[in-house]
């Protein structure tokens, strides 16, 4: 979750109780418990991906929106954080309620707003979105904020004013991810969600309104990092920052709010491996890997886009990999047949062609896939799911984030050599390993330099904790993990 950010309108979708008309514009900010009107401030376009047409407009925030925001959020936190768990247990489970009443209106909105498909953005964006409301309903049921410990107490309380900046890549999922376990400590909220998938934000920001959060404990100002994100990590009154970008955003996010030594929590870039061992099922494991690598697009921080296989079985795994990318269907994000759908812009569509070319050029092997759009497509960002096979560490494909449908198989030679190659990245968010024998994917596992590790697929799980090593951030989310980053630790001595 990661990249540039970019956004696809949400034209004939109206926001409930938010009037998105037919043309797709949505000039407001939620701030202080009402929409507020900013006709006068300057536009910012929402194209659609898949016609590369402009289909709405929405309003560029300004420093004096931020000001205003974090004011109201200000304001509110002396009341909210003194509220019960059981009060906030309630406004968690009435937003949960309407997340699930109106996740057609959210899968419509992401679908329109990045090309993500329709059937995807109903099986995964938006159930998994709302599964971090529910785990936080889940948190707050057993966790103690105060716990007295002979001679002194622990009191867990929370932080204060956050500001929350969150992708365009999995619009919803990142807002709950970091807005639910805000809400469940206590904390009050100013939203920064991507200008380029800021219509399933609205719609969300409509229903903490429906839900009757009070005054000023959420607000949305949308626009640019540049400015809005800017003034949000430089603000005197915001106590906590969560990122999720790319590593360069999340550094100049830390620098700005190193001045006020604000707590920053940064999800940013990945290159994850995923380690084939030589027990491991390839007839299985190589197809799933492809989809798991080339889900979203290529467009998930955490995808496992290097394949790390034995050299001695390298045919073999492109042989699986063609099969693969073979079953993958291109096309319409609205025709629930497709299964990949276009880039989400035309800044990460140019990013992914050329990182393409840098493959070629530096000599890989072209398994499938390559440059320009796939075959029987001549608009929409598409790009062609491409495997580059004798991949080595010094690749630029082999070491940059390319987030598209990229996957590069790399050979090792014996088990010592594949987690030095799999640890060889500047990034530790994720990581696989595939094995039949559980216990030496336990072992190798524990080698590898990452926030989290995948053994042989599992589900995926709303309360484990989500964060990276290394360049790929600080911090952890969901689950009572993500919840502790919004608390501050009290002892209270003589308790």
């Amino acid at each position: 979750m990661t990249a540039t950010d970019n956004v696809r309108g949400a034209g004939g979708i109206s926001s409930v109780g938010g009037n998105v008309g037919d043309s797709g514009d949505d000039l407001r900010f939620y701030i202080d418990g009402r929409w507020q009107d900013r006709a006068e401030a300057p536009r910012i376009a929402v194209v659609d991906p898949f016609s590369e047409a402009v289909v709405g407009h929405v309003a560029a925030g300004s420093s004096a929106d931020v000001d205003l925001a974090v004011a109201a959020a200000r304001r509110a936190f002396g009341s909210f954080s003194r509220s019960t768990v059981d009060e906030r247990m309630a406004l968690l489970g009435r937003i949960l309620a309407l997340l699930e009443e109106r996740a057609e209106q959210f899968a419509q909105a992401i679908t329109t707003e990045m090309g993500t498909p329709i059937g995807f953005a109903r099986t995964a964006h938006v159930p998994f979105g709302i599964a971090h409301v529910r785990a936080q309903i889940e948190v707050l049921r057993r966790y103690e904020f105060l716990s007295p410990e002979g001679a002194f107490a622990i009191s867990k309380e929370p932080i204060g004013v956050c500001a929350l900046i969150t992708p365009w890549n999995w619009p919803l999922y990142q807002v709950t991810a970091k807005v639910a376990p805000a809400i469940a400590a206590g904390c009050t909220v100013v939203l920064k969600p991507s200008e380029l998938s800021p219509f399933s934000a609205r719609l969300f920001a409509q229903v903490m309104h429906d839900a009757g959060t009070p005054a000023g404990v959420f607000n949305l100002v949308g626009g640019t990092g540049e400015v809005v994100g800017a003034a949000l990590a430089a603000h005197p009154d915001v106590d906590m920052i969560s990122i999720t970008g790319s590593t360069r955003a999340g550094v100049l996010v830390a620098q700005a709010g190193a001045v006020s030594v604000k707590r920053v929590v940064q999800e940013l870039g990945g290159k994850s491996p995923n380690l084939f061992l030589d027990d491991a099922d390839f007839h299985e494991g190589v197809a799933k890997g492809v989809l798991a690598g080339m889900r979203n697009a290529g467009q998930s921080c955490s995808a496992p886009t290097r394949m790390l296989v034995p050299a001695s079985r390298l045919a073999e795994v492109e042989s699986l990999v063609r099969a693969a990318v073979a079953g993958i269907t291109l096309g319409d994000p609205r025709d629930e047949k497709t299964s990949m759908g276009p880039i989400a812009n035309a800044a990460q569509y140019a990013r992914v062609q050329a990182m393409i070319a840098s493959g070629i050029e530096e000599g890989a092997k072209l398994v499938c896939g390559g440059p320009g759009r796939p075959d029987g497509l001549t608009r929409g960002y598409f790009a062609r799911p491409t495997v580059f096979s004798d991949v080595t560490p010094d690749m630029r494909v082999a070491q940059e984030e390319i987030f598209g449908p990229v996957l590069v198989l790399m050979p090792y030679r014996d088990e010592a050599q594949a987690i030095a190659i799999a640890n060889d990245t500047v990034y530790g968010l994720g990581a696989a390993v595939q094995s039949a024998d559980r216990e030496r994917a336990r072992r190798v596992a524990s080698q590898l330099r990452a926030g989290q590790v995948h053994i042989n697929y599992p589900p995926w799980n709303s309360h484990a904790p989500f964060g990276g090593y290394k360049r790929s951030g600080n911090g952890r989310e969901y689950g009572v993990h993500g919840l502790e980053e919004y608390l501050e630790t009290k002892a209270i001595v003589g308790y």
